[in-house]
């Protein structure tokens, strides 16, 4: 196991998604944010709802995930925002090292056994 996480959310603008990305970088929350389109079904406030929207995945470290999560928080245009982090499990010990490079105060080892 790894202490790198992938952390999904979704807006519904590419303008704010690129703010998000653009801001978590700066930051050095992120290392990488990936924005790809989706259509989204979900249930709101009693009604079934759809929505084309935007999906930021961000690679980042579990030791960063509270700053994260406050930092989408604070810009985020939702009401209730998905803020999600699953773990990496392994990965490419290069791009790991290089994750390394490009977080905030990195500690991890890049230990991928």
């Amino acid at each position: 196991m790894t202490d790198y996480i992938q952390v999904i959310t979704t807006v519904d603008d590419k303008t704010e998604a690129e703010k998000i990305a653009e801001h978590l970088l700066e930051q050095r929350l992120a290392a990488c944010v990936q924005i790809s389109t989706c259509r989204s079904i979900y249930r709101w406030q009693g009604k079934v709802e759809k929505a084309d929207e935007y999906v930021c995945v961000i690679k980042s470290s579990k030791h960063l995930y509270p700053e994260l999560e406050e930092a989408i928080k604070k810009i985020h245009p939702y009401e209730v925002p998905e803020i999600l982090a699953t773990q990496v499990y392994q990965g490419n010990k290069e791009y790991l090292g290089w994750l390394d490079q490009e977080l905030r105060s990195s500690t991890i080892t890049g230990d991928t056994e």
